[in-house]
């Protein structure tokens, strides 16, 4: 398992790749030292979780662009696991919803784009492309359990930069629990080596439907310091 790719950069390229990046990101500091109140509120503090939607559709092109945000969130050795299925059509979501709970399923029939927010077991042996560094695939390979929690795991936080995502793009979310990710697995996953996380709705929500903002935890309620 010595295959890593070849054309890893070395030595004096290397240093120029690490200096670039260096450079790149501490020219984005400058420009851009934090996000203004009303962006934040926009991704997460003043942001819902919506259930109703608009007839309003989401255009293709808006789910490239959604992708190529999410994509270049951090995940552990660059191993982004997850992998997503956008679904749209009648057929689709008539596949979808038998996994469904029933209070679910108007939700998610009424949505026009529903993710599936997967993961993929067998992410590590697409590790020789996205961390070339080195070959980490012995830490994975024969090893099912420690695969599997680093799938979920990171999967989980690719899923939550969709959302944030989603929301600076002007898109409403709605992620859901509430199903069976047996029966998901087995109409949209069988014979892969896919897994299903969570779901999440995407659209133009209907704000008429929405309930008052719920409490939240104080910070001394749930955080400490050691």
């Amino acid at each position: 398992m010595s295959d890593v790719a070849s054309s890893a950069p070395v030595g004096e390229e290397l240093a120029a790749l690490r200096a670039a990046a260096a450079t790149a990101t501490r020219s984005l500091r400058q420009r851009i030292e934090r996000l203004d109140d009303d962006a934040i509120d926009l991704i997460l503090r003043g942001a819902r979780s919506h259930y109703a939607w608009t007839d309003r559709p989401v255009d293709e092109s808006l789910l490239h662009s959604l992708y190529d945000i999410v994509i270049n969130g951090p995940t552990s050795m660059n191993s982004l696991p997850a992998r997503f299925v956008f679904v749209r059509s009648e057929e689709g979501k008539a596949r979808l919803g038998k996994a469904l709970k029933p209070a679910n399923l108007p939700k998610m029939m009424k949505a026009p784009v529903t993710v599936i927010i997967a993961h993929d077991l067998d992410f590590w042996k697409k590790l020789p492309f996205l961390f070339p560094h080195e070959d980490r695939r012995p830490h994975f390979d024969g090893k099912p359990e420690f695969t599997a929690d680093t799938a979920f795991r990171n999967a989980a936080l690719q899923g939550a930069y969709l959302i944030i995502a989603a929301r600076a793009l002007g898109l409403d979310t709605g992620p859901m629990s509430g199903f069976s990710n047996a029966i998901v697995d087995e109409e949209f996953f069988a014979g892969t080596s896919l897994r299903s996380n969570f779901l999440c709705n995407l659209g133009y929500a209907d704000e008429t439907a929405l309930f008052q903002k719920l409490p939240r935890f104080a910070f001394d309620d749930i955080c400490s310091f050691a």
